[in-house]
């Protein structure tokens, strides 16, 4: 028999705050994460804004020593998880050290510290390279380097599915559980990406929205001015515990975790399959795993980016997998608020739909003031709205046509 497996434990550090109160907070009051870029001097660039993490301090979590040679991603990653195992009140020593395990993916891992490596190279020789840029370069750090922050010895990786990546890591680590090969993990996502290089690149693929004028309204999901997505950085880590070892500590348990779906399109690097087939096949996976039927859904925290294509694709897979139920579904895009944190996405959308089940509140998908005829659901416009989902799915979608799924239902079940 399968095990089960809840939610224990939350951390993040998002455009919104670097706390899981403080972003929840932002989400349900329609807040915007979005501004100016600050990291760097945006001035050539077409695109100037993006989410940044701001107010950030890497010491009120990690080691002076030690945060000097971790790249930005590493440090997000290590910041949420120790909020992550101090939110669930989990110690982790020699008696369960071998059953505790961390899964954490990035998308594109250390680039920052790859660009200024090779700048050095070029300015001042070989030699002149850290010893720690290769450990930092790679998307495995930030799993390996919380794994030795906490002293988690059980199954550790790194998922890398562009910003499917996020809800992968969550599933993997679903899966794990539930197999019996380790009791807890803390998975998510992290990405420190905004840098002049990547931002170039998004910018000549032509995905991002201009920002012009007010940016905290560039991102405007199903909306049908909608110009492109936002881009962001930070890092959202879950606790998921096995469901009898969670009840024998006491535990808090904010959902049960019960569906993941996988697939990808075999369509195109960069455009998603026709009406959405590949992420339409990766809820009906989470389902059929959940055991759940569609019109168990409440609501949907979607991918949303706020391209025109992929909102559109989106909906379309939404109709397909839930029939007229589709139009009975709350669906809402956070990334309207926090951009789009690439390989950490899928995981702050899924603490959303943890927090939703939770707390009884909906998050808005902000700026929606344009209705799209291609785009007719219920996307929870402008602001937050109570409700009590008993079930919440979360989407991802990838360059690469990877798809990921979650499901989350409250605890305990009725």
């Amino acid at each position: 028999m399968r095990r089960r497996v809840v939610v224990t434990g939350l951390g993040a550090i998002t455009p919104l705050g670097n706390g899981v109160q403080t972003t929840w907070k932002g989400l349900t009051s329609a807040q915007s994460g979005i501004g100016p870029i600050t990291l760097f001097d945006p001035e050539p660039f077409a695109v100037k804004i993006g989410g940044e993490i701001r107010g950030f301090d890497p010491l009120d979590w990690i080691d002076r020593k030690d945060a000097r040679r971790m790249d930005r991603n590493v440090q997000f990653a290590v910041a949420a998880a120790r909020q992550a195992v101090a939110d669930a009140r989990v110690s982790i020593d020699s008696t369960n050290a071998d059953a505790t395990g961390v899964i954490i993916g990035s998308a594109i891992g250390g680039i920052k510290t790859m660009l200024d490596q090779q700048k050095l190279l070029d300015e001042r020789g070989p030699n002149r390279l850290s010893p720690f840029f290769l450990q930092n370069l790679i998307p495995d750090t930030a799993s390996g380097q919380v794994a030795i922050s906490l002293g988690a010895k059980g199954p550790n990786m790194a998922v890398v599915s562009a910003c499917a990546t996020g809800g992968h890591a969550l599933g993997e680590a679903f899966e794990t559980i539930r197999r019996g090969d380790a009791d807890v993990i803390l998975a998510g996502g992290t990405e420190a990406a905004l840098v002049p290089l990547v931002l170039a690149g998004f910018i000549v693929m032509r995905a991002l929205s201009p920002g012009d004028g007010d940016p905290t309204r560039a991102c405007r999901p199903f909306d049908r001015t909608r110009q492109g997505f936002v881009m962001s950085e930070g890092a959202a880590i879950l606790v998921l515990e096995e469901l009898e070892h969670a009840l024998a500590r006491d535990a808090q348990i904010y959902a049960e975790m019960v569906g993941y779906g996988s697939t990808n399109d075999a369509f195109d690097l960069a455009a998603p399959a026709d009406r959405g087939e590949g992420i339409a096949r990766a809820m009906c996976r989470a389902l059929h795993k959940a055991n759940l039927r569609p019109q168990d859904v409440a609501y949907i925290n979607a991918h949303g980016t706020g391209t025109p294509l992929n909102d559109k694709v989106e909906t379309a897979a939404i109709k397909t997998v839930f029939g007229d139920h589709a139009y009975r579904l709350a669906v809402s895009s956070t990334k309207s608020m926090t951009g789009h944190m690439m390989g950490a996405a899928g995981a702050i959308e899924a603490m959303s739909c943890v927090l939703a089940i939770k707390t009884g509140i909906l998050p808005p998908t902000i700026n929606y003031e344009n209705p799209d005829p291609d785009c007719d659901l219920d996307y929870v416009p402008n602001q937050k709205r109570e409700a009590q989902p008993s079930v919440a799915m979360s989407t991802s979608m990838g360059l690469g046509g990877h798809n990921s799924c979650v499901i989350f239902r409250s605890y305990p079940n009725n």
